[in-house]
């Protein structure tokens, strides 16, 4: 079993998911005592969430390449960002460590294919719905990305940052979110990225006309398989490269 190294703070909330998930998903597969190797660097969001709203990711990146760095000291196998909007530095990040970099995006691209899926909603930050940096890598697997409109998207992101991250589950915040989601689906939307990994704590376990992508799942999902040398044959990073040189050449 191979050590799986998450670094996670942002929030604290979905990386205790991540921990917790990642240990259930072993234990099934494994059974008796088995649990996970696990080494958890976790920061202070408040710092990180400061150099987001003055826009100075470079900074942010340099400060998670280092953490990152001494979870690779520390013995971790690979690294998890447990966040989708970091992964807006994941390539800092990548670039400092020698242990492979499971992204988030990667992942989820590969569970959305699995479905047979084309065309996806994406719910998270304001940053990662209007910028690029996850919608294409999205599109880089053949994969639509549709977001909500303006108004849609600033109550997504508000209640990310005045709620969830704080472990706030709200009834009313629920009933926004679902007619956000319905709206999407009227737009063609055959899956919905919950593209924050905090979002899963709200609807998560609701049911849709169209599937749900939880990203916390499907990143702690990719972990183990990882952590259990289930990928033999390809990576994620490989498969993503794969599928931008065939985007590439079509």
């Amino acid at each position: 079993m191979k050590t799986i190294g998450l670094l996670g703070g942002m929030s604290w909330e979905s990386t205790a998911l991540y921990y917790q998930q990642i240990n259930k998903m072993v234990h099934h597969k494994l059974g008796k005592l088995h649990s996970a190797k696990v080494i958890i660097n976790s920061v202070d969001f408040e710092e990180i969430a400061a150099l987001q709203a003055k826009g100075l990711w470079q900074e942010a990146g340099a400060y998670l390449a280092e953490q990152a760095q001494n979870l690779e000291k520390a013995g971790a196998d690979c690294i998890l960002v447990c966040t989708n909007t970091m992964h807006k530095v994941a390539a800092q990040i990548e670039d400092s460590i020698t242990v492979p970099f499971l992204h988030i995006a990667d992942a989820t691209a590969k569970e959305i294919l699995s479905q047979n899926i084309g065309k996806v909603a994406l719910l998270g930050t304001a940053f990662t719905m209007e910028q690029d940096f996850y919608k294409a890598r999205l599109q880089d697997y053949g994969i639509e990305v549709i977001i909500p409109n303006e108004a849609d998207r600033k109550i997504v992101h508000s209640i990310i940052y005045e709620e969830l991250c704080l472990g706030v589950i709200n009834p009313d915040s629920q009933q926004k979110y679902i007619a956000i989601v319905e709206r999407l689906i009227a737009e063609g939307a055959q899956g919905v990225i919950l593209g924050c990994t905090e979002i899963c704590m709200l609807i998560g376990e609701l049911k849709f006309s169209v599937p749900l992508f939880d990203t916390t799942t499907i990143h702690a999902k990719e972990a183990v398989s990882f952590s259990l040398n289930e990928n033999k044959n390809a990576d994620s990073a490989n498969l993503h490269k794969s599928a931008a040189i065939a985007g590439s050449i079509l």
